[in-house]
Formats: C-alpha cells, structure tokens, sequence
C-alpha cells in the first residue's frame, strides 16, 4: 500500500445537503495512486487525530480527488469550514479498495446514506454497465443521483419515509429483483445492518459481493489495531484483520457478520 502525506490546496466546496459537503482537492501525485473504494485520513486544524473519509471521485487528468461528507462532530465541522485556497492536511490514499471487472455485464452498485459517495468511482468506471441502488432516511438527505447518472448509470433511489425516490423502504428490495433478474457483481458501503441485508441477499442468488466496513481509525495505516474486523479465510478460520489497511473493502462471504 503505497500512500502519500502532506497539505494540499482546496479548489472547490460545495454543500450538498444539511450538513453534508463535497470538496475537491488538489493533489495529483495523489489522484494517480487513488482506487475507487479507498480513503483519505485528514488532520483538521486544531485536532490532533485524523477522520477518514471515502474518496468520491479520482481525476487524472486533473489531479484531483474529491471528498463528500457528513458533518459528525467538531472534527469534520472544521473540514467542512475550509475555504478555496486553504491547506488540507492528509495521508492519503488509503486501504484496499473496490475489485475492477472489466468484463462484467451488469453489476449493482448499492449505497447506503453517506456510503453513496464511494459508489461514484465505481459508477464512472462500469458506466451503462451499473444500476446504482441509494437508500436514505427521508428526500432531506438525497445526494448525488444526478452525478451517478452522468457517469451512465440507472439509478434507483429509496427512501425509508417514501418522501423522494422511486422506492419507499429499504435498498433490498429493488437488489432482490435486479439479482433473480441476473447480476454479475454486486459492490456495497452503508450501515452494517445495510451490508449484512445485502450479503445474504447475494449469497442467496450466489452472486459474488464486496463490502465497504467502517470502523473507528486512529492511525489509517494499521499500526494502532484500533478497527480489527473478524474475517474467515477459506478454510473458514477466522482471523482479526485491519478495516484501515486489509480494508476497508471485503468479500461479503468472508465477513463474520
């Protein structure tokens, strides 16, 4: 895992939704290492740990990377204050990310809340290839439909109060349909309960699944041993891996849910 640290300019913010923004930064020596399903550990002025934070979109060409977020506490309202121009200071990128399979016919891309940010990578790559299933809690928390679908992808929005979307309940309804239909992968960051929905549904179907976990991260380099995560191998031993530095992306199958 080959990462970089340093300050790197801020050249746009933007706020999405309460308390949810996106920032796109400029670090290209960073954005040529990004993979989709990877992170970034900022240090917000003033604080002395890191908060991990999913990549939402890698530009080459550009060299940018770009973060959406939700505000948490005083940590991320600090990231979230920074102005075009300032200085993020971050280790990045991080973890294991998502696997690229060229040659998929459909996969379903699902996100849970702020788990639709790291969907976005996936989505440019597959493009028409990918249904994106995002679930939220109610229209007020709705992002990043439009931006998915630019990428080409079919997008399917559900929310639990049935207040925006085309679907009122939870993502595992339209992902039942779309794997009886015929689904080549199936890639997911959300919830836990979101992601043990979606495993079994996929393990049901035998449908091949990877999940995005989340865990506490103090160092984001698997030194501290702060976000172990209880993963069988395929003799079905269990062992304690590093969410941060084994992860955050996992087959679905070796998960001790």
């Amino acid at each position: 895992m080959k990462y970089l640290q340093g300050k790197y300019p801020v050249i746009s913010k933007q706020a999405l939704a309460q308390n949810i923004y996106s920032i796109f930064i400029l670090c290209p020596e960073v954005a040529e290492l990004a993979q989709a399903g990877q992170f970034v550990h900022i240090l917000p002025t003033g604080f002395g740990l890191r908060r991990p934070i999913s990549i939402a979109g890698i530009d080459r060409k550009n060299g940018t990377l770009r973060i959406v977020f939700v505000i948490k506490g005083d940590g991320t309202k600090a990231i979230a204050d920074l102005k075009q121009g300032e200085y993020i200071d971050m280790i990045a990128p991080l973890g294991h990310g998502f696997s690229l399979m060229p040659d998929a016919g459909h996969v379903v891309l699902v996100g849970g809340g702020i788990g639709v940010p790291p969907m976005l990578p996936l989505a440019e790559y597959y493009g028409e290839k990918a249904t994106a299933i995002s679930g939220f809690r109610s229209f007020q928390q709705v992002i990043l439909q439009e931006d998915l679908e630019n990428y080409g992808a079919k997008t399917i929005c559900c929310t639990e109060d049935g207040s925006a979307g085309a679907v009122k309940g939870f993502v595992t309804t339209p992902l039942e349909q779309l794997l009886a239909e015929g689904v080549d992968a199936v890639f997911a960051c959300g919830s836990l309960p979101m992601l043990k929905a979606v495993a079994e549904l996929c393990k049901r179907n035998q449908v091949y699944c990877e999940v995005s976990m989340e865990e506490r991260m103090a160092c984001g380099i698997g030194a501290c041993l702060g976000c172990a995560c209880e993963i069988k191998n395929a003799d079905g031993e269990i062992n304690f891996l590093h969410v941060c530095k084994n992860g955050p992306v996992f087959n679905a199958e070796e998960v001790c849910w």
